[in-house]
């Protein structure tokens, strides 16, 4: 159980990383995948090949990366998710570095019911909007 978790936690992360590059650049390369997620390039084709083969990202003949719609449903979630978690945090008190940290790893983990509820209530109890 726990190696998926790290499997779907991988594929949040590299699937994240690779929409904000994309915002960024208007392009996805593999060495900005690895520079993005501080990673070696062979873990980068190591990663990207799976994620080839699950259908989330597809490559162009000059390997600029393209994410998929399946695999941009999941890029925005986990995006999002972060985005949400770390304004928070922020409002909270926290430095902008440890709340960067902490949604980073709290994203994976909350399930859907949790995070929604968390939202309704920063929503429900904010004046302004977190998300």
């Amino acid at each position: 159980m726990k190696n998926d978790k790290n499997k779907d936690k991988t594929t949040e992360d590299y699937l994240e990383a690779m929409l904000i590059l994309k915002e960024k650049n208007g392009y996805v390369r593999s060495i900005d995948v690895a520079s993005q997620l501080n990673v070696t390039k062979p873990s980068v084709t190591y990663t990207t090949k799976r994620l080839r083969e699950r259908g989330l990202i597809t490559m162009d003949r000059d390997n600029l990366i393209q994410i998929t719609d399946e695999g941009l449903k999941i890029a925005s979630k986990t995006y999002k998710r972060h985005v949400t978690l770390k304004n928070f945090f922020m409002m909270l008190g926290v430095s902008e570095e440890a709340a960067e940290d902490d949604a980073c790893k709290v994203e994976h983990d909350l399930s859907e019911e949790t995070f929604d509820a968390f939202c309704a209530h920063v929503k429900k109890y904010s004046p302004s909007d977190t998300e």
